[in-house]
């Protein structure tokens, strides 16, 4: 039940990662190296799709797709975040925690869908190699994105009406360095049970069954390569492709999990997987991905020479 008299909560206070000055400046190198060294990576796998021309496999398409939300979730939290590890009080605004809320679940959500868009271009490309560029052809790859991009959005507004509709009177401190459901709903000045069960069916759920149904897809894919193929180079970049979107898989779902699968309390491990869930993985996924793709590695070194190295010359 909402109070008659109360006075509206403005902004929030973020307690950060740390209190301590010496532990945020050596936070703040560590971040804004990896974030400055990973980040032009992920931009570069990027434009190597995009200006390659062999690398006009569907396969490429969606991973430049994935590296363009990774890059674009990171930089939800991570911005600010190195921003208030020079600021005394950490401050963000009403509207400001809303907007951040809403699009670190759209891009988050948007990207387990097309995690899923992922797995079914392997299914086709191993199961149905013969059909694959008619199954796997440009104007369904942009309809699944689509897709991925609507479900994210719709996701992420019921996300957001439920947390508008609660009143906030104090106290304003989230124990956190960004604004997420999992903090704001524990300081509604109400029963929130209801909007946490939603929440956590709407994120937690989902989360763990499309986790399940990866894995089991991934599973089976790579058994069938197992079983029904030899040895050859076909088969090895196949199974090195499966495993690299394994290792993606894992990483974007498990902190999901951890976070949302799970009544809102507060946990001393709750800052740490955040921190690897909204700024070290989302980086990182598109880098593991290439590092096992031989035509991404060759493409990208052609793309340095010719563009950057020729200049210099």
């Amino acid at each position: 039940m909402e109070p008659a008299n109360y006075t509206r909560v403005t902004e929030f206070i973020l307690t950060g990662l740390s209190q301590t000055r010496e532990v945020q400046l050596v936070l703040f190198v560590v971040f804004l190296s990896f974030y400055l060294f990973i980040l032009p990576g992920n931009v570069l796998i990027i434009c190597t799709i995009r200006l390659d021309p062999h690398l006009t496999s569907p396969m490429y398409f969606l991973l430049a797709n994935l590296a363009f939300l990774d890059i674009w979730y990171s930089s939800i939290t991570a911005p600010k975040m190195l921003v208030d590890f020079f600021v005394e009080r950490k401050i963000i605004s009403f509207g400001g925690c809303i907007a951040q809320l809403f699009f670190l679940h759209f891009v988050g959500a948007s990207e387990m869908f097309l995690l899923t868009v992922m797995a079914f271009d392997r299914y086709a490309a191993i199961c149905r190699p013969l059909h694959y560029a008619t199954i796997m052809n440009r104007r369904l790859c942009c309809i699944l994105v689509a897709l991925s991009w609507t479900g994210g959005f719709i996701h992420s507004i019921i996300q957001v009406a439920l947390i508008v509709r609660l009143p906030f009177c104090g106290p304003n401190e989230l124990d956190s360095y960004f604004c997420d459901i999992t903090q704001v709903v524990r300081i509604a000045c109400a029963n929130t049970f209801p909007e946490e069960l939603v929440m956590i069916f709407s994120s937690g759920l989902i989360s763990v069954v499309c986790f399940i149904a990866l894995l089991m897809s991934y599973a089976f894919l790579l058994a069938m390569l197992k079983k029904h193929s030899g040895s050859g180079e076909s088969t090895n970049r196949a199974m090195s492709t499966c495993y690299s979107h394994i290792t993606i898989v894992v990483l974007m779902f498990g902190p999901s999990i951890y976070i949302y699968a799970r009544p809102f309390d507060s946990f001393s491990l709750d800052k740490v997987v955040s921190v690897f869930h909204t700024v070290i993985f989302p980086l990182l996924n598109p880098i593991i991905y290439t590092l096992r793709n031989k035509e991404v590695k060759t493409a990208m070194k052609k793309l340095v020479n010719r563009y950057i190295l020729c200049k210099e010359k």
